[in-house]
């Protein structure tokens, strides 16, 4: 394993091709970016359900793009992320100091983690710099590597879900000091896990996982019109229109529950003394449901706005943009881990 930040590669001399795969518990995401010094292109993605048998549905969206080593993440309550004052050093020295100061922040044994950090801002007051320190249980970590090695692919690099969504974003809207005073808020509502981030200038100060999401919205569905799990997922994602406002109002109660594990996030964030949060992005399958960017807006008094994850990425001619265009929100943890490339 390589480490688990990820860092946009700049400068690059030559075409190179990176894969990303984002394995979520409700779908599979892959995408493949051909990189080079003057542009980003999107050279192929997939999407597909995830199934019982996780090795097979991976082994079929990976086979059109064999021969390549890909970059995975993980994400929920065996990987953390904190953001730590540290007296300056230098990149070796902090590699010497992690695992000493990390253990004062993060709630595993270093014993139980592979770690990581990451300096974010080198020019603190007091001597001080801002340090990104990243931990994933090993079990979690060999339980992937052993799972995408198992199909035949070597892994390049393991990230964290927060961490990939803020290098795809940072990618697509790039941070520019004129006019932004305040800090931006990504939100990327999966099925089983809610991933925030605050960003201030561009740089991450928080980030969290949070465990009401898609399938929380969907278990209420099933409840208003006592339907199986799976069929109340259907009517989620294709409401009919006799239904849709039984539809709100059941997506609305669980959205309440997720608004304010987010505004408790922005609260603690703002009492540090820094900026407030001004904006907030998002993306994920589950942030897909009509009316659901009104009903945050309404919860947290605070602009939301979709983002496009392939804003600044060239579209391959070969690619089925009828396809993508469906679900290319979802691709943003894919996408952030193929711009992490070696």
């Amino acid at each position: 394993m390589k480490n688990i930040i990820s860092k946009i590669k700049e400068g690059l001399s030559k075409e190179n091709f990176s894969t990303g795969v984002d394995i979520g518990s409700a779908q599979i995401k892959v995408v493949k970016l051909k990189i080079s010094k003057d542009q980003t292109e999107l050279a192929g993605f997939d999407i597909e359900p995830s199934k019982f048998d996780l090795g097979e549905v991976l082994r079929h969206v990976l086979d059109p793009h064999s021969g390549l080593p890909v970059n995975i993440s993980v994400s929920g309550q065996q990987s953390v992320i904190r953001y730590v004052n540290f007296p300056r050093m230098n990149e070796s020295e902090l590699k010497q100091a992690l695992k000493f100061e990390a253990q004062k922040h993060i709630p595993f044994s270093v014993s139980e983690v592979n770690l990581d950090g990451y300096i974010l801002k080198d020019d603190l007051p007091d001597n001080k710099m801002l340090v990104l320190i990243a931990a994933v249980k090993k079990d979690l970590v060999n339980q992937r590597l052993k799972l995408v090695e198992g199909v035949g692919y070597r892994v390049d690099v393991i990230d964290i879900d927060s961490i990939a969504l803020v290098n795809a974003f940072n990618f697509n809207y790039p941070f520019s000091a004129a006019g932004e005073r305040k800090a931006v808020a990504i939100l990327n509502i999966g099925s089983s896990t809610t991933n925030l981030s605050i960003l201030d200038e561009g740089i991450p100060r928080l980030s969290r996982d949070m465990h009401i999401a898609g399938n929380a919205f969907t278990q209420k569905i099933a409840d208003i019109f006592s339907l199986e799990f799976t069929e109340a997922e259907k009517l989620k994602i294709t409401p009919e229109p006799d239904k849709l406002n039984k539809i709100k109002a059941g997506i609305e109660s669980a959205l309440a529950s997720l608004a304010g594990e987010i505004r408790t996030s922005f609260d603690y964030y703002e009492s540090q003394g820094t900026s407030n949060v001004g904006k907030i992005f998002l993306s994920g399958g589950s942030a897909k449901f009509p009316g659901l960017k009104d009903m945050l807006e309404h919860f947290l008094n605070i602009e939301v706005q979709e983002w496009d994850p392939l804003k600044q990425v060239k579209i391959s001619s070969e690619i089925d943009m009828a396809k993508l265009k469906g679900v290319q929100g979802e691709l943003a943890v894919a996408l952030g881990l193929a711009l992490h490339n070696s």
